[in-house]
C-alpha cells in the first residue's frame, strides 16, 4: 500500500546538502520534459510521492531524528524516480530504482 500525496509544507523541512543526479535519472527526466528541480522541491517540502506507508512514517520520524529520507515519484507507466537525502543531510540524489 502507498501513501496518498500530502499537501507540501510551505517551507523546506530539511537541508538537501549537495544535490546529485545519476545519468539515468537525468536522461529519463529530459525524455519526459521534466525538471529535476520539480522533484527536489517536492521532496524537500515533504511530498514523498508514492511510498509505502511505512516509508512515509519513517520519513516523518527521520525529519526529527536525522535518518535517511526517501521519496518515490511515478512519472510515467514505466518510469519511477527516487530522491534520497542522506541521514547526515550531506547529499540528496535523484536516481532510478534500478541504479540503487
Amino acid at each position: 500500500m502507498t501513501t496518498p500525496c500530502y499537501p507540501p509544507a510551505e517551507q523546506p523541512l530539511f537541508s538537501l546538502g549537495q544535490v546529485l543526479a545519476t545519468p539515468g535519472a537525468l536522461a529519463k527526466l529530459q525524455q519526459l520534459g521534466l525538471s529535476p528541480l520539480t522533484l527536489i522541491q517536492r521532496h524537500v517540502h515533504g511530498d514523498w510521492g508514492c511510498v509505502p506507508i511505512d516509508d512515509a512514517e519513517q520519513n516523518r520520524w527521520a525529519l526529527n531524528n536525522g535518518a535517511r529520507l526517501l521519496s518515490s515519484y511515478q512519472l510515467a507507466a514505466d518510469t519511477r524516480v527516487w530522491v534520497i537525502t542522506e541521514a547526515d543531510r550531506s547529499a540528496t540524489t535523484l536516481l532510478l530504482p534500478e541504479e540503487y
